[in-house]
């Protein structure tokens, strides 16, 4: 990732099809990187040390990281729901481990407000993410972009929550206030 200057906003849909997208504060996308993943023994897995490659340039500069908030579904087999909880708890260890504030949102909150009556499959959310920002349309166009798209989204719906006080996500992680794991934080920086 590019190093950056300034306030930026991450969103992350985290599951082994998804990505990692960063905006500033005016909404301008900045970089969309998929998620990076390892084949483990012919599965894969979200690469922790990948992550971390793919936010080490914004860290500083991470105003707050808005990360998809999901959950297994009904019908889905315990293997899948384990990988995908398996691939949650890395990004969300990540992000504590880089000190990164960020906050949950689901998936049902997101698009309501960023899809704008277009629907909420995730061909609407690529339409969307064309919309937004045409100059990055290209990033949008496959059929497997679709977490590019919704990890840009989630990033602007964090970067407008936090503009219209009180709209926040369902809930914030502070960065921790120190090494010391006995000690209580305060609160994300300001």
């Amino acid at each position: 990732m590019t190093n950056y200057h300034g306030s930026l906003w991450v969103g992350i849909d985290p599951g082994l099809a998804g990505a990692v997208a960063v905006i500033d504060r005016d909404g301008r996308l900045l970089e969309v990187a998929d998620m990076p993943a390892l084949s483990d023994g012919g599965k894969r897995r979200v690469d922790p040390a990948g992550l971390v490659a793919v936010l080490m340039g914004a860290v500083g500069q991470i105003r707050m990281a808005t990360v998809e908030r999901v959950h297994s579904m009904p019908k889905q087999g315990v293997a899948s729901a384990f990988s995908f909880g398996a691939s949650y708890g890395v990004v969300l260890g990540v992000l504590a481990a880089l000190r990164v504030p960020y906050q949950l949102v689901t998936p049902q909150r997101w698009k309501r407000e960023m899809m704008d009556g277009q629907g909420k499959e995730k061909a609407a959310s690529r339409m969307v993410a064309r919309r937004l920002w045409p100059d990055h349309a290209d990033l949008f166009a496959r059929v497997k972009d679709d977490g590019r798209a919704e990890a840009a989204l989630i990033a602007e719906w964090g970067r407008r929550s936090h503009h219209h006080a009180g709209a926040g996500a369902s809930e914030t992680q502070p960065p921790p206030a120190s090494s010391d794991p006995g000690r209580s934080t305060t609160g994300a920086p300001g």
